[in-house]
């Protein structure tokens, strides 16, 4: 007993004197594909709303009528959502770096067909391709985090990707506006020619070749694909154009619904069958993984809702341009520049639920202020609400971010990628097709309940009337005049309801905080199952 117990003793003291493994650490060539990853990301969350500021002189100067003209949105959207989760699967193909580069060369080429375009048709070709190949940048840059810096060093990385995220969206229309304004609308697009030069400059040096596995092509999910493709590019099309087409009523809506429901189809019939199927739906059995996916959701929904939102009301309401209304806008992206240096320390050493409950309350009372507006507010009414919710947005995004990368293992990395900001993308496609339904129906709601108000008979109306007519110059002129005021009442409850459909929807997620799981420094990350 002794001598077991003098033994022990020994080689305690030599654990203790033993010095500690050397911690592995990123090298330069690891940084170099990080920053890589994270300017494509940029460069794709860029061009989602950079054409919005510059969507009425480009439809002037190609033929497009408006109701055309907003297809250049939404082209790039519909091939952004199709493509994001197949990225998992090409990057398994082509390997990481051959697809980088192809996406990198291709979305640069494309943005310069944009630029020279002539005619609409045109447009939407180098917006579709924009789309496929742009999609294809952002989840690859959360796979490079996961896969190339070491645990105690990802949350650099994931404050890096998350602040492009959120920063993309919110500086796209300043950027547009300013350049539409000052230069012209085809530098929206040439913008992208020295970022992308700079882009594959980067992924040549930082990143090593992997061997492409065209094998694959042979035991493909073809049918996960196709219904991917069918299922989300149909439902996009649909929930962007249905309220202008009056939903079910067009037969190209009704069209595209069957074709969005048999592509799901499709895509379930591949998860059952397939051997490795396309994407791997199955992660969102993991309960925080699952969980990520409905918040980011929704919070897409108040990235892109509001960012849309806000312009509408200040150029329809307040009588702002659309360079002054994006400099609201921008306001959001502020706290993001304040807080990135902080956002590693934070995800280090703050709890995961703690941050995302703190920033989805943030949120909530950003969306909430904005529930007093008046037919009389400018962009001062937008200033604290916009800054708020730039905190509540960071901390939401980055602990969210973190949580996804870590709710699955390495090898998983790219499907979860895919997941997270399709989840992500989607969210801003429901919120701008419920925003053109809620308008159209609310704004004719208020409209008829405040005329239901207004008595031909009562005194204080056929006053006010007799005192507009007098001085307006006439009858006619004065219940135009009266028309032109309740539509615009009509329109400022209506930007109040959604604002309250926002507060309500992130109110809403807030108990699913609680399948987040902290995990502690130095783990590795849990498997789905």
């Amino acid at each position: 007993m002794v001598s077991t117990r003098a033994s022990s003793t020994g080689e305690a003291d030599a654990a203790a004197v033993r010095p500690a493994p050397a911690i592995a650490r990123a090298d330069a060539a690891a940084w170099l594909a990080v920053a890589a990853g994270t300017l494509g990301a940029f460069m794709a969350t860029l061009d989602i709303s950079i054409v919005n500021s510059s969507l009425p002189t480009i439809q002037g100067e190609i033929g497009a009528s408006g109701t055309e003209g907003t297809w250049i949105a939404t082209a790039y959207l519909v091939a952004e959502i199709v493509v994001i989760p197949l990225s998992g699967w090409l990057e398994r193909l082509l390997g990481l770096r051959t697809l980088l580069l192809i996406a990198a060369t291709l979305f640069t080429i494309f943005s310069m067909v944009c630029g020279i375009s002539t005619t609409l048709p045109m447009m939407i070709v180098g917006r579709v391709g924009q789309g496929f190949t742009g999609g294809a940048l952002i989840p690859t840059a959360m796979t490079i985090i996961a896969t190339r810096l070491p645990r105690d060093q990802q949350p650099i990385g994931n404050a890096l990707f998350g602040c492009t995220v959120i920063l993309g969206p919110v500086i796209g229309p300043v950027i547009g506006g300013w350049l539409t304004e000052n230069v012209s609308w085809h530098y929206a697009f040439f913008i992208n020619l020295p970022v992308g030069a700079t882009l594959i400059t980067l992924l040549l040096v930082a990143l090593p070749h992997q061997r492409s596995r065209l094998d694959q092509l042979r035991q493909a999910d073809w049918l996960g694909i196709a219904g991917l493709a069918f299922g989300l590019g149909g439902l996009t099309v649909v929930l962007e154009e249905g309220e202008r087409e009056q939903w079910f009523s067009s037969p190209t809506i009704g069209l595209l619904s069957v074709i969005s429901a048999v592509g799901f189809v499709l895509l379930a019939i591949g998860q059952l069958t397939a051997r490795k199927p396309v994407i791997r739906l199955a992660l969102l059995r993991d309960r925080q993984f699952g969980s990520v996916v409905v918040m980011v959701t929704v919070v897409g929904m108040v990235i892109y809702g509001t960012s849309y939102t806000i312009p509408q009301f200040l150029s329809g309401i307040a009588g702002y341009n659309s360079l002054q209304a994006g400099e609201i806008v921008l306001l959001a992206g502020v706290p993001s520049l304040l807080l990135m240096p902080f956002t590693p320390f934070l995800i280090r050493f703050v709890d995961i639920r703690a941050a995302v409950a703190f920033g989805l309350v943030i949120l909530a009372i950003s969306a909430f202020l904005e529930t007093g507006l008046t037919s009389l507010s400018t962009g001062e009414a937008f200033v604290d609400s916009q800054l708020l919710r730039g905190v509540g947005t960071i901390f939401v995004m980055m602990f969210l971010n973190q949580a996804a990368i870590r709710s699955v293992p390495p090898e998983l990395a790219g499907d979860a990628a895919g997941l997270y900001n399709a989840a992500r993308n989607l969210g801003g496609s429901l919120a701008l097709a419920g925003i053109a339904v809620i308008q159209d129906q609310r704004v004719w709601l208020h409209s008829r309940r405040i005329e239901e108000s207004l008595s031909a008979n009562g005194v204080d109306v056929q006053a006010y009337m007799a005192g507009q007519a007098q001085m307006l110059g006439g009858q006619a002129a004065a219940y135009r005049s009266l028309g032109n005021t309740i539509q615009v009442q009509a329109l400022t409850m209506t930007y109040i309801d959604l604002f309250w459909i926002l507060s309500v929807g992130i109110v809403a997620v807030m108990p699913l905080i609680l399948f987040l799981r902290p995990l502690p420094r130095g783990a590795k990350p849990v498997a789905s199952h």
